[in-house]
C-alpha cells in the first residue's frame, strides 16, 4: 500500500466524519463538515500529484481514487439536499451521472480497460468544490455555479464515453 493510495483511503473514511458534522448539533458543525470536505480535496490533489510525481500509480489507485470523489460528491450534495439547501434535481442529476460511470468502471475494469481522467472530470470536480464553496457561505450565486458544475460534469461523461468509443 502506498502513501497516494492510503490517502484516498483517508478520503473515504472521511466521508461518514462529513455527514456526522454535518448533522450534528455541535457548534459550527457545518463549518466543520465543509473543513472535512475541503481537506478530502485537497489530499485528492495531494495524492495524484504523490502517485504520478514518484510513479507509483497502481491499477488500484486508478480506480479508488474517482470511487472516493464520487462518493464524497453525492455525499455531500445528499446532506445539501436533505436540510433543503439544495433542491433534489442535481443531487439526481449527479447521483444518476456518477452511478453509470461507477458501473461502466467496473464492466471496463473486469475487460483491463481503465479510462483515465482527464482535464475535463478535473474541471468538472473543480466546478463543483467552487459551487459547494459558495453555497456553503450561503451566496445566491452558489446555485449558478452549481448549474455551471452540473454541465461541465455532463461534458465530461460524453468526453469519457468518445474516448473510450475512439479507443475500441
Amino acid at each position: 500500500m502506498n502513501i497516494p493510495n492510503i490517502l484516498t483511503l483517508f478520503r473515504i473514511f472521511l466521508i461518514p466524519v462529513f455527514i456526522l458534522l454535518f448533522f450534528s448539533d455541535i457548534n459550527n458543525g457545518a463549518l466543520y463538515s465543509f473543513i472535512v470536505f475541503f481537506t478530502a480535496g485537497i489530499t485528492d490533489v495531494l495524492d495524484g500529484y504523490l502517485a504520478r510525481k514518484y510513479n507509483i500509480v497502481t491499477k488500484w489507485g486508478i480506480v479508488l481514487d474517482p470511487l472516493a470523489d464520487k462518493l464524497m460528491l453525492i455525499t455531500v450534495l445528499s446532506c445539501l439536499a436533505i436540510k433543503k439547501t439544495i433542491t433534489f434535481l442535481p443531487l439526481l442529476i449527479v447521483t444518476v451521472k456518477e452511478l453509470s460511470m461507477i458501473i461502466a468502471g467496473a464492466i471496463l475494469y473486469n475487460k483491463d480497460f481503465i479510462i483515465p481522467s482527464n482535464i475535463f472530470g478535473k474541471v468538472a470536480t473543480f466546478m463543483f468544490y467552487l459551487a459547494i464553496l459558495v453555497i456553503s457561505f450561503g451566496q445566491k450565486y452558489g446555485s449558478y455555479i452549481l448549474d455551471i458544475a452540473i454541465v461541465s460534469a455532463i461534458i465530461a461523461l460524453f468526453n469519457y464515453i468518445f474516448y473510450y468509443l475512439k479507443q475500441k
